[in-house]
């Protein structure tokens, strides 16, 4: 008995590390959710994106569903796009899709009920796509030092807001935008206390910083979030991105409809 009793904790050890293999066997094996990260760039590049790569991948992984990511543009067809739930712009900056015939196939995936996940720069992409200004909701204009600021996070019932505290302070690159994307019909999700950092002379005042809305049959989300390294290593953000993507990719409710009294309620 004392023999049996004393491989006990080598076995119970040796089944704790298998554990988690298979869960990660099982989960690949059942899964049902596709989604790519694109993170193309023609203008500035961000180096958070491998890590920005990383931790969605890490996502994929603790949530059951596949994540394929590239910067091939040409990818970008009927075909193709029809593999996937939700496509993320991770930090995409310039003209990211470069032939009429993939900003077309973009175009009807969305429309026709594909999910749009817009990080940080993907409001520095496609200025001469008018069509691509309105997915995500506001172009890009400057940016102050990064600073912390504090986010009003302001419908807790989205996915991608759940659990965030209701006042969020945190570091980042705070964007300032061309537009209030409530020209747009956005759902504001979260905005800017431009009362906690320094926005410089471009200070919005109403200073949208995470939306969602309906693109014909698709879904959009956006958080201007997401320059830092550190953010990706971030599970308050993490959890604000993996809400983004579920709520794109049809995994739960949408609530988008555009604000009724401009006003963020």
């Amino acid at each position: 008995m004392s023999t049996t009793r004393s491989r006990l904790p080598a076995l119970v050890v040796a089944l704790a590390l298998l554990i988690p293999l298979f869960t990660t066997v099982g989960a690949q094996a059942d899964n049902d959710m596709r989604v790519l990260v694109f993170s193309k760039t023609t203008g500035f590049r961000h180096d958070s994106i491998p890590d920005g790569i990383a931790a969605i991948e890490k996502l994929g992984k603790q949530y059951r569903f596949t994540v394929d990511a590239t910067e091939d543009d040409s990818l970008f067809t009927d075909r193709n796009l029809k593999r996937y739930q939700a496509v993320v712009f991770l930090s995409t900056t310039g003209d990211p899709l470069g032939t009429p015939e993939e900003k077309a196939a973009f175009q009807r995936y969305i429309e026709h009920g594909g999910g749009f996940v817009g990080v940080h720069a993907a409001a520095d992409s496609g200025y001469a796509w008018p069509w691509f200004g309105e997915l995500v909701g506001a172009y890009f204009l400057s940016h102050p030092a990064q600073q912390n600021a504090t986010v009003h996070v302001e419908h807790s019932h989205a996915a991608s807001n759940v659990g965030l505290p209701s006042d969020w302070t945190r570091w980042d690159e705070w964007y300032n935008y061309r537009s209030n994307p409530r020209e747009v019909g956005v759902k504001v999700l979260a905005t800017l206390d431009e009362s906690s950092y320094d926005p410089g002379p471009d200070a919005m005042g109403d200073h949208p910083i995470s939306w969602c809305h309906r693109v014909k049959n698709g879904r959009a989300w956006y958080t201007g979030m997401g320059h830092t390294k550190e953010s990706y290593s971030d599970p308050l953000f993490m959890r604000h991105v993996l809400g983004g993507i579920q709520m794109t990719a049809g995994r739960g409710a949408f609530p988008c409809s555009a604000d009724a009294d401009h006003h963020g309620s």
